[in-house]
């Protein structure tokens, strides 16, 4: 397991990795390569996805307990896919960063994406679904004093995660279509693809209502069993 010892490099990770450098390989990857190369750029993504993991812990042994917890969700999220309609991906994505950490949530988000899509089909999709499950994550972890204090708002999270998920999701349908960006498109996206935007909530709200308690306490347990 990588260790990085600079508290400012890893604080420099921590911004420039998920804000600047994963975004930009995204969308230059669905602007420059074509479909048969898209796996290049999902796995630039898993490997920026792991750096920023890294970044997230000071000690070695903690950041090995903590991707075995990683692997274990993002194995449920995997499974979870195959519900059908209504998938617990972004609630498992929270719910993992709420309580390891916001890095760990980006983790689990961009690996349920990349691995699940083995089986439902890769494509340049891929990247953009591992960046929008990433940061939901990400800000979970930013946010989680807050989350963990309001069942209200953590379903308020939940919602507004959906929305966000379509939103950028839209970014890569116009880019696909388009070969660049244009805003009555990405206009035009936003609205056919509302009753997919209300799935994505529906779901997020559903199963954080559902698992946040349960797996929460599971979670909190092995945290202060494994000192993670």
């Amino acid at each position: 397991m990588l260790l990085i010892k600079n508290k400012q490099l890893r604080n420099t990770i921590r911004i420039a990795v998920p804000f600047v450098l994963i975004p930009a390989v995204t969308i230059i990857g669905a602007l420059v390569f074509d479909e048969k190369k898209h796996i290049i750029i999902s796995l630039a993504v898993a490997v920026f996805a792991l750096l920023l993991f890294a970044a997230g812990f000071e000690r070695k042994s903690t950041g090995t307990r903590r991707m075995v917890i990683v692997a274990v969700m993002t194995a449920l999220c995997f499974t979870g896919r195959f519900i059908p309609f209504l998938k617990p991906i972004a609630a498992l994505t929270i719910i993992t960063a709420l309580y390891l950490g916001g890095e760990a949530g980006f983790l689990v988000g961009a690996l349920s994406a990349v691995l699940s899509n083995f089986y439902f089909g890769q494509g340049p999709w891929t990247a953009f679904q591992m960046m929008s499950w990433g940061l939901i994550g990400l800000f979970a972890g930013v946010l989680s004093k807050p989350l963990l204090k309001s069942q209200i708002l953590l379903l308020l999270y939940g919602a507004a995660s959906g929305i966000a998920y379509s939103f950028i999701m839209d970014i890569w349908t116009v880019l696909w279509y388009n070969q660049g960006f244009d805003i009555k498109l990405y206009l035009a996206a936003l609205v056919s693809a509302v009753p997919y935007t209300i799935s994505y909530t529906v779901s997020n709200v559903l199963f954080l209502f559902l698992l946040a308690k349960p797996f929460g306490e599971k979670l909190q347990r092995i945290k202060i069993k494994y000192g993670v």
